[in-house]
């Protein structure tokens, strides 16, 4: 009953704290908006519809979706480092980026179509490779991650040497950095409909996702078919993960940092948690996406922002582990 109490004032501060920080994204940018001229059609209402509102809105679901994508990821690794990262999401995704920009200029809706395909290709080569290593199970997905994410980074490497220095090698790099900047109502379109199933299915499956997360051989004594589950949450939660970056480029440390706070209220690895770590993704990723576009006098790349609010709370998280060690 005192754990049912105490997860409640969690959700309602994470609520609370969403809540605000999404009105105050609706509130800040660049150009000041009268809000009692919001009702005649002018400047202020096209520019708070146009860009305030599906720039903000695209915020709060990377974070939910990215905060859930990385509980999933860690509960099916039994890792709490497990990122998009360890099975070649991102450098997928930036492959399939950099190859849109090098070879077609760089339009907006086929880098991100081919930024989607390259981090889904990605972690259907690292599945299929697991099927044939002789370590099965997560220490075969783990080696495969790592060999098709170094051949990945290799060959963005290679295509950022051929790159036009001036203008492709900038929108590359701009690119893996992350940014809301150019959010429409349009992009949110073609995100939506593969993120939301790809959510729903792994809220689904959340009883095997938990029994995953207790080890293979638990997990098999209480019938889950542990290959097939876990090629099948993978695969959603990769899907979730590609259809977010594909529009927003990459973006650090979400997935990574929204897990451990969620667990450290909870203490626990429940489905609660999960939908927990989500809200949290998107408190954090508002808050580093007000602040991106409102510390300089120009806006800067929300992933340098993730990843300074992200690396002292890791190093925080080491000390931390090694007193209660101690």
């Amino acid at each position: 009953m005192k754990h049912t109490k105490t997860l409640a004032i969690y959700f309602a501060a994470a609520l609370v704290l969403t809540g605000a920080a999404f009105a105050a994204s609706l509130a800040v940018g660049r150009y000041p908006i009268d809000w009692a001229q919001l009702a005649a059609d002018g400047m202020d209402r096209r520019v708070f519809l146009t860009l305030r509102v599906p720039r903000t809105c695209m915020a709060l679901f990377a974070g939910f979706a990215l905060g859930v994508a990385g509980s999933v990821y860690q509960a099916v690794f039994q890792n709490p480092l497990a990122a998009p990262d360890i099975i070649g999401v991102s450098s997928g995704a930036s492959v399939g980026a950099a190859a849109a920009i090098l070879l077609f200029g760089g339009g907006v809706a086929l880098t991100a179509l081919l930024a989607f395909a390259g981090g889904m290709a990605a972690v259907l080569i690292v599945l299929a490779l697991a099927g044939f290593a002789r370590r099965q199970g997560v220490t075969g997905i783990v080696l495969a991650g790592i060999a098709v994410n170094a051949l990945t980074q290799s060959l963005l490497m290679l295509m950022k040497l051929t790159a036009d220095p001036e203008r492709q090698l900038a929108a590359i790099e701009f690119w893996t950095m992350g940014s809301f900047a150019d959010v429409t109502l349009q992009k949110m379109g073609g995100v939506l409909p593969l993120a939301v199933p790809g959510l729903i299915g792994l809220f689904l499956l959340h009883r095997q996702i938990l029994l995953l997360g207790l080890g293979e051989d638990e997990a098999r004594m209480l019938g889950v078919p542990v290959g097939v589950m876990r090629r099948a949450v993978l695969l959603l939660a990769t899907l979730v993960t590609g259809a977010v970056v594909s529009v927003t480029g990459l973006i650090s440390f979400i997935g990574l940092l929204a897990p451990h706070i969620a667990r450290l209220l909870t203490r626990s690895s429940r489905f609660s948690t999960t939908v927990l770590s989500g809200l949290v993704g998107g408190a954090l990723l508002l808050c580093a996406d007000i602040l991106a576009r409102s510390i300089g006098s120009s806006e800067v790349p929300v992933s340098i922002i993730t990843s300074l609010i992200g690396a002292p709370f890791l190093f925080w998280l080491m000390c931390r582990k090694g007193e209660s060690d101690a």
